[in-house]
């Protein structure tokens, strides 16, 4: 007969007992890591309150630093748009020692100036897109949005908007579901005023417009590899939804995007 004994009761219990321990232990290594973390989380916020305060006239005047400012709230989940009792990214609420809730980072730490000007961009961006909407199908270029933007009446007390401010100013439009939103084609970037997607053809079609100034059909069957069919559908898409312009005087139909052609730096 064999002299092998089966495993007794107590190597189940030790075994259990060493699983506990081991469940145990990793859970106050999380617990003492995320205290850590939300302690050096309140130091960055409280740094960030002083910092705004002693720069408040500088973010308010330079749109570059106005940007890297605002890039690094959000680095460390404070949004200056939002709430200051909105969650961050890190899951916590926002909220920067020594404020109050309810008002955001803007109208608490450099007063209500920026978020009326923030407001003031929102509006003429929506104003411009509605006017332009029949030249450029709801696509606008941020860089040529700016521009434009800045010729108008002078915002927020005369100061200067810089593309950065365009991008938050169209972001903060997000919650309202007005279909405004950032895409990129190719190297670019457009604010869409239509709430409609580009498939991936049309997104390669109009890049290519973008490098080369205008497309054929024979261009895009040449160079993309395309059936004609498929050339011809996504052009007749895009100029149904006004986003390519016909030149009808060539010896062969060219495409060209009306961004392009109005765009004062194309």
């Amino acid at each position: 007969m064999s002299t092998r004994r089966g495993v007794g009761l107590g190597a189940f219990a030790n075994r259990n007992q060493t699983t506990q321990s081991y469940a145990t232990h990793g859970a106050n290594l999380r617990s003492t890591h995320l205290s850590s973390l939300q302690t050096q989380l309140s130091v960055f916020q409280s740094l960030l309150h002083s910092f705004a305060l002693e720069h408040a006239s500088t973010i308010k005047s330079n749109p570059t630093f106005r940007a890297e400012f605002a890039r690094m709230c959000n680095a460390i989940g404070v949004d200056p748009l939002a709430a200051s009792n909105v969650k961050g990214k890190s899951g916590r609420k926002g909220l920067i020692p020594g404020l109050g809730e309810g008002g955001s980072f803007w109208t608490q730490i450099l007063g209500g100036d920026m978020n009326d000007f923030y407001f003031e961009v929102a509006v003429r961006v929506v104003e411009l897109c509605l006017e332009t909407r029949s030249e450029n199908g709801g696509l606008i270029g941020v860089e040529e949005c700016r521009k434009r933007v800045g010729r108008g009446k002078a915002i927020g007390g005369g100061l200067e908007v810089s593309e950065d401010d365009i991008l938050r100013a169209v972001k903060s439009l997000e919650p309202l579901g007005s279909g405004f939103s950032i895409i990129r084609v190719g190297s670019k970037q457009f604010i869409r005023s239509i709430p409609k997607e580009l498939n991936a053809d049309q997104a390669t079609v109009l890049e290519a417009i973008q490098v080369l100034g205008y497309v054929t059909v024979s261009m895009l069957e040449l160079n993309l590899n395309w059936e004609k069919a498929r050339a011809q559908t996504v052009i007749d898409d895009l100029l149904a939804d006004g986003l390519v312009w016909l030149d009808a005087q060539c010896e062969e139909n060219e495409y060209w995007s009306p961004q392009n052609l109005l765009d004062d730096s194309g």
